[in-house]
């Protein structure tokens, strides 16, 4: 997939991903700590494969996902922040997270990395 972006000239590739990948507090991603919901394990496993592609590639990019889950009633506050880590408790709106992500997009400030976001 990344050769295939690459050859089409893109430069920059910004993903929405999961929460359940990233590293909790421990270090260990959060899909691997104990007591983690284990229904969605094989979608879990999914992105993290995809994760690991973009590691290899050789395009600019930024996994960007929310530290914990969305909070689906929740409102934009026109805010977030960038979290140390994963966080089942943490939660972000639809819009604070899709102001990150356009943040990201216009005036990148992760390249090559993975990020989570969360409420401020």
């Amino acid at each position: 997939m990344a050769a295939g972006l690459a050859e089409a000239g893109v430069r920059r590739l910004v993903v929405v991903g999961l929460a359940s990948i990233m590293p909790g507090a421990s270090g260990v991603a959060l899909m691997d700590e104990p007591g983690y919901p284990d229904g969605y394990r094989s979608f879990y496993l999914g992105h993290a494969a995809g994760l690991d592609e973009l590691r290899t590639c050789d395009l600019d990019w930024a996994y960007v996902a929310p530290a914990g889950d969305f909070d689906h009633d929740g409102t934009r506050t026109g805010g977030y922040r960038v979290a140390e880590h994963g966080d089942p408790a943490s939660r972000i709106s639809y819009p604070d997270f899709a102001i990150a992500l356009v943040d990201e997009i216009e005036a990148p400030r992760h390249h090559r990395s993975a990020l989570s976001v969360r409420e401020v």
